[in-house]
């Protein structure tokens, strides 16, 4: 059974292919449209994208027997999970989480929070050798414009040091009006892409969850995941990306 990443484990550097598959997508807890609490939907719809890295939002800590859900998730699609708990409670944690199948060179957790509002963070990951491999930072930002404000130029800090081939910027981003400044600026830094509805999931009309990539032609291909099982299964529809690394790297 896959195991939630712990910091500092020993692990072998296997190489990371010229092309990857990544997605992000908002599981709402794994709430469906139809107000049913179904893990094994969203563990569904994952399998149907076949991510090599995806990025979950809205991840709340239950227990499903004796898993956690996000192991559970782990469990059911094969894939490595990565916990980023931003909101801790009594009972559950709830927060950012990444799935994996490619190998962690490093991992950092990212505060996002800003002073009154809900906490929020980030994923820094990266796979692969350093300054050769590719760097994923994961997110989930803020309800507030200001907020966002906050956190677009944290994250952009983030990046002003290259440390890796190709970097990517992914998550629920929550800007819906496409000319806001924030998303202004995080497209001017990781260019622009098209935009792709993902909210609501059954009739889609927001381009809320975002793959942002560097540098230019790092992304070959961007589209909304829209099948049957993805228009239930949460209240967003996952976004997905086909990544051109340049080469292959690790030893």
């Amino acid at each position: 059974m896959p195991a939630v990443y712990v910091p500092g484990r020993s692990r072998a550097r296997a190489p990371v292919a010229m092309t990857l598959t990544l997605a992000t997508y908002n599981i709402h807890a794994c709430i469906g449209t139809d107000g049913l609490f179904e893990p094994a939907r969203i563990a569904g719809v994952i399998d149907e994208i076949a991510p090599d890295v995806i990025a979950l939002q809205e991840v709340e800590h239950h227990r499903i027997g004796d898993l956690d859900l996000l192991e559970y998730l782990a469990a059911r699609t094969g894939l490595e999970a990565i916990a980023g708990p931003t909101l801790l409670r009594d009972t559950r944690h709830y927060g950012n989480a990444l799935l994996t199948r490619l190998p962690v060179a490093t991992l950092q957790r990212i505060d996002l929070s800003v002073p009154g509002r809900e906490p929020r963070g980030a994923l820094d990951a990266t796979f692969g050798d350093r300054g050769q491999g590719i760097r994923v930072v994961a997110t989930h930002l803020g309800l507030k414009t200001r907020e966002r404000r906050c956190q677009a130029r944290r994250l952009l800090s983030l990046f002003e040091s290259p440390t890796a081939a190709v970097s990517v910027l992914m998550g629920d981003l929550n800007e819906w009006l496409l000319w806001s400044r924030n998303l202004r600026s995080l497209r001017a830094h990781f260019h622009a892409t098209a935009n792709h509805a993902t909210f609501p999931s059954r009739w889609p009309l927001l381009a809320i969850d975002r793959i942002l990539a560097s540098p230019p032609g790092a992304l070959l291909s961007l589209e909304t995941h829209r099948t049957p099982l993805a228009r239930v299964a949460s209240d967003h529809l996952p976004l997905k990306a086909a990544l051109n690394t340049g080469r292959k790297t690790g030893r």
